[in-house]
């Protein structure tokens, strides 16, 4: 059962947040407390993106060409936005100071991305500041445990011949524990700010520990959840044909 951490330098793991109520207005992407996240501003972000980090031609040549980057999906760009005003926000209210300062060089390498693109920084500033959360270990519920292992058993990554119980011993360690206790920091933090995002980028949410790209074990929802509702905000254009990040702090 192998599960992916987002980032070296942050423990956050699973949860839940139910919000209620939902802020609209034309060309804001997501609310942060009274702060407001623009579709300009991703726009410009997805921009950047492109432009510093261009996809490469083929070449002619019979040497096998090495794995190209993937870009960021838009979803990642406003999921990494919102957490950076969350944390902040947090951490200037708590007093909470990093204990890791995470560089953009450090994060363009992890992420196969120029180091100069801002999306990049983004990161990097998200990192450093989450670094600074508590992280206390906890003991998980059973329904926390139960979700876990619902989640890998959905994704065919746990054996059926092998018991919740015994599933359930070899997940409960201190990555796990100390996960819970930054992820209910965060959960309170999301709900207490009011986060609330624009139904162009619904579902919207933080994957902390993966089974495989698509099944997240652990995650944290921002804002409400999936909506088909239409509305009149414009959604930033991602680079036609352009490959999907796997998950960032995004």
């Amino acid at each position: 059962m192998r599960a992916r951490r987002l980032a070296a330098v942050a423990t956050v793991a699973l949860g839940l947040v139910a919000l209620s109520g939902c802020r609209a207005e034309p060309g804001i992407a997501a609310y942060v407390g009274d702060q407001r996240i623009t579709d300009v501003q991703v726009t410009a972000a997805m921009k950047d993106l492109r432009t510093k980090n261009p996809t490469p031609e083929s070449s002619a040549s019979e040497q096998p060409e090495a794995p190209q980057p993937k870009l960021p999906k838009v979803a990642d760009v406003v999921r990494t936005m919102v957490l950076t005003k969350v944390c902040e926000k947090l951490s200037a209210e708590k007093n909470y100071q990093p204990r890791s300062q995470v560089t953009a060089e450090q994060t363009a390498q992890e992420l196969r991305l120029d180091p100069e693109t801002g999306y990049v920084r983004q990161v990097a500033k998200l990192y450093t500041c989450l670094s600074g959360l508590p992280a206390e270990s906890v003991e998980p519920t059973k329904e926390e445990l139960a979700d876990v292992i619902a989640a890998g058993r959905a994704a065919g990554k746990i054996p059926a011949d092998v018991t919740d119980e015994a599933v359930a011993q070899q997940l409960d360690g201190n990555q796990l524990r100390g996960a819970l206790a930054t992820k209910r920091i965060l959960a309170e933090a999301v709900g207490r700010y009011d986060v609330s995002i624009s139904p162009r980028y619904r579902p919207l949410e933080l994957p902390l520990l993966s089974f495989t790209e698509d099944a997240h074990a652990v995650s944290v929802p921002l804002g409400e959840p999936g909506s088909d509702v239409v509305t009149d905000i414009s959604t930033p254009e991602e680079p036609s044909g352009a490959p999907e990040a796997e998950g960032t702090a995004s």
